[in-house]
């Protein structure tokens, strides 16, 4: 169906695309994996004819039909219906031609076309595919300029779905889709009779639709066979085996090297130095594959735990219209440690929930009661574009650090993770992923007591991800996550609220349950597997470990504030001792001062001791 051969491609000077070689066969599903910045939308666009390539070729097999999704959502007054079913541009042309023609022969070609295509069917098809994405059959009949950008893009990826192309090109369609959505998509795209090239970071999406892996990184391109967990462990096992081969193969030059280095001025052995002089220079260097790391996420520990709960709802109702409330009945509390994931599909209230947490929203009704101090960090999707575009992430760290050194701002910096020559530059010129970087450590900048991510993957590629995971799970306040990733809500989640019929409860089961309420497989009364009472036990094994982890991070605070005010006392004694005349005038003084002084510093010395003890164990406890 897709054959790349010898591409190279550059953008800038940029070496992009460096002669990179694969094949998609027909009805393949191939998932398109790398950093951000790589070059995996450059590809789509040479493959879609765009942009042409230095050297090599993408062909598409002659005559098929190429689908994918316009960044441009429609947004005119034609219904959502009318937008899906004008998808298929072939049915379009021949009902339009239905009308008018009248030759006999013609009429009955286009019938038979029309039969072949499955034409009379297509409001079923296109109410089914809409219904997968989220749309009510009564939303199907709205115009396309009521609905937001997202809605709107799931209108385009469903006329494109509708439109049934031989190749599917798709860049992270999971980006404006639910929890639902994503799963919906996940199983279209696996019983989808074409090929299908897609570009995402999406785990389950990559795990459940694909059969094959095509991994994009320094320009190269290798092919994996079977879903993402199956090419993580097939690199990881050839990462493996290249740094074995290059060990045997320095090992083997050392010893050859030592041969001539101790040989070569001997006549006796001088053939034989010259021969592994020969082996050396014929020795091809093995081309390991270089792990380069991706910058962490940092998430500062609240400076001050609060009593549970820090949250506490009874009878509350929110919204937007007296009188309209979109959330109801509300009894719900949250913890100072607490993990929780919210459930619903689009439209159940998630976000609505989200803002009256925050404190975005006033409640309508009932009680909503909070730590007077308690300071809430809200990361959501529309604030990124909030950002000041001419307004730098260094230029952010001097507004929130006016009386700090120098030193002290470039190093709260250098936490965020963002390259070097990117740090000084406006936000307008930096891409989706580094603007949620910048945000995401902004809004935690003082050490938030809850965290709530609203959708926070969306620009982050696999490893950005898996560090935002490592971040939630080592931060020690509370979180709650709104993600259509349920990969990341199972490695960090402890327990999950579900939004539905207007409401807010805990959710019991866990996330297989979930989706087996929208998927038709086991209902959630079939016994638990293995696997699933094994994500519970880590769930619970990680409350408990953050639970056990607290009085050693009350010990941390405790001596590090104790040691400060220790130096306090420090100065006020070195400024007395300081005073002109003081050893003339006041030798008793004097003399008191220099005891009081040198008992101060040694409990300086002894609070600083137990403060790094504390430090230690506490890191030993993270790690364990």
């Amino acid at each position: 169906m897709l054959h790349v051969n010898d591409l190279t491609f550059r953008m800038e000077g940029r070496l992009l695309i460096d002669q990179a070689t694969f094949h998609l066969p027909a009805k393949s599903k191939m998932g398109l994996v790398g950093r951000n910045g790589s070059g995996k939308s450059t590809l789509f666009r040479i493959i879609k004819g765009e942009l042409s390539g230095e050297t090599g070729s993408a062909r598409i097999r002659k005559g098929a039909r190429v689908g994918t999704v316009d960044q441009e959502a429609p947004g005119g007054p034609e219904s959502l219906m009318a937008v899906v079913l004008a998808g298929d541009s072939e049915r379009h042309a021949l009902m339009a031609e239905a009308e008018t023609a009248t030759d006999p022969a013609r009429i009955a070609e286009i019938q038979t076309r029309l039969a072949d295509i499955e034409a009379h069917s297509a409001e079923a098809r296109a109410g089914a595919i809409l219904s997968g994405l989220g749309f009510t059959a009564e939303e199907q009949r709205r115009p396309c300029s009521e609905f937001s950008g997202g809605w709107r893009m799931r209108v385009a990826l469903a006329a494109t779905l509708f439109a049934r192309p031989d190749l599917l090109l798709l860049d992270e369609p999971t980006n404006y889709l639910d929890l639902e959505g994503a799963v919906w998509l996940e199983g279209y795209l696996k019983s989808f009779p074409g090929a299908a090239l897609v570009i995402s970071h999406d785990r389950d999406l990559l795990n459940g639709a694909m059969d094959r892996i095509a991994h994009l990184k320094q320009g190269k391109i290798a092919v994996f066979e079977g879903g993402y967990d199956s090419f993580e462990k097939q690199l990881s096992e050839k990462q493996r085996l290249q740094m074995k081969l290059k060990a045997k193969q320095d090992e083997e030059r050392r010893h050859l090297q030592a041969f001539v280095d101790r040989f070569k001025a001997k006549a006796s052995k001088a053939r034989q130095a010259q021969s592994r002089v020969k082996r050396l220079e014929k020795m091809q260097p093995v081309a390991t594959i270089i792990d380069d790391p991706v910058a962490p996420f940092t998430f500062p520990d609240p400076q001050k735990r609060m009593a549970p709960p820090i949250i506490r709802m009874e009878g509350t109702e929110a919204g937007y219209e007296p009188g309209k409330p979109v959330l109801r009945d509300l009894d719900l509390r949250i913890d100072p440690d607490d993990r929780i994931g919210i459930l619903g599909r689009n439209g159940e209230g998630k976000s609505t929930l989200a803002k009256l947490i925050s404190g975005r929203l006033d409640p309508m009704d009932g009680h909503l009661r909070k730590h007077k101090k308690l300071d809430i960090a809200y990361f959501a999707q529309h604030q990124m574009d909030a950002l000041p575009p001419e307004v730098s992430a260094y230029q952010h760290v001097v507004d929130r650090m006016p009386d700090a050194t120098e030193a002290q701002r470039r190093s709260r910096l250098a936490t965020f993770g963002l390259p070097h020559h990117l740090q000084e530059s406006p936000a307008k010129q930096l891409s989706g992923g580094e603007k949620a970087r910048l945000l995401m450590h902004l809004i935690a900048f003082d050490g938030p007591h809850l965290i709530l991510l609203d959708e926070p993957t969306n620009h982050l590629d696999m490893d950005s991800r898996a560090a935002l995971i490592d971040a939630i799970n080592a931060y020690e306040g509370a979180v709650i996550v709104i993600s259509h990733d349920r990969h990341l809500i199972e490695s960090c989640v402890d327990r999950l609220w579900l939004c539905a019929g207007g409401t807010v409860a805990p959710y019991d089961g866990d996330m297989e349950e979930y989706r087996a309420q929208f998927t038709g497989r086991p209902s959630r009364d079939k016994p638990k597997t293995a696997g699933q009472d094994a994500r519970a036990e880590v769930r619970k094994d990680k409350a408990e470990r953050r639970k056990a982890r607290q009085p050693l991070l009350d010990a941390v605070r405790k001596w590090e504030a104790e040691a400060e005010r220790l130096r306090g006392v420090l100065a006020v004694i070195d400024k007395g001792l300081a005073a002109p005349g003081l050893y003339e005038k006041d030798p008793k003084t004097a003399t008191e001062l220099q005891i009081k002084r040198a008992k101060a510093v040694e409990l300086i010395d002894a609070a600083e001791t137990k403060w790094l003890e504390a430090e230690e164990a506490l890191e030993e406890a993270r790690r364990g």
